[in-house]
């Protein structure tokens, strides 16, 4: 190395202590860390006086006013449409879900009521039916009875000859019409 391009600095032991720990704190040599300072404080122009460090506290400040005021912008551009929208969205979809309830719950008792005036009518049908064959089970039964009356008129009267009486004609008769009636 030549001597003329090194340069050294004299400082206290309290200052060379400090510079060793945080060497070893970053696993760096102390004079690559104190290069490495060196370098920080050229390209980020902070005063190493300046503990609180205040021109990062204005940049940082003046990054929040940037990202808070991009922030509003985009909540008036973008988030409250899209929240009125979607209200309105919502809004209309509950019309249209009450809209189809209705006419679904009015179609259902349509129904319903179609379906029980069905009923009532086959239960009619039904009650008429069984009293048709209830008749007609009478009617049937009638013609016998009355068959069976007629056949007995008929063998009791060809059973007759030319000498019976006409009493027993004529008993015979209301005999026949007594057995009519209690059909």
């Amino acid at each position: 190395m030549n001597e003329d391009n090194n340069k050294t600095i004299r400082f206290s032991k309290t200052t060379d202590q400090k510079l060793e720990k945080l060497s070893q704190k970053f696993s760096r040599n102390k004079l690559l860390l104190f290069n490495q300072m060196v370098d920080y404080f050229y390209k980020t122009s902070k005063d190493p006086s300046d503990i609180s460090d205040e021109l990062l506290k204005k940049m940082l400040a003046k990054s929040h006013d940037t990202y808070t005021s991009f922030i509003k912008a985009q909540e008036k551009i973008l988030l409250i449409p899209m929240r009125q929208d979607v209200s309105r969205m919502i809004s209309n979809q509950e019309q249209i879900v009450k809209y189809f309830n209705d006419q679904v719950l009015k179609a259902n008792k349509e129904l319903l009521q179609n379906q029980q005036g069905i009923v009532r009518h086959f239960t009619e049908t039904a009650q008429l039916m069984k009293s048709l064959k209830e008749g007609q089970e009478d009617k049937s039964s009638l013609k016998m009875k009355f068959m069976y009356i007629l056949n007995n008129y008929i063998k009791a009267r060809d059973s007759f000859s030319f000498t019976t009486s006409a009493k027993e004609k004529e008993e015979l008769i209301l005999e026949t019409r007594k057995l009519v009636a209690k059909l």
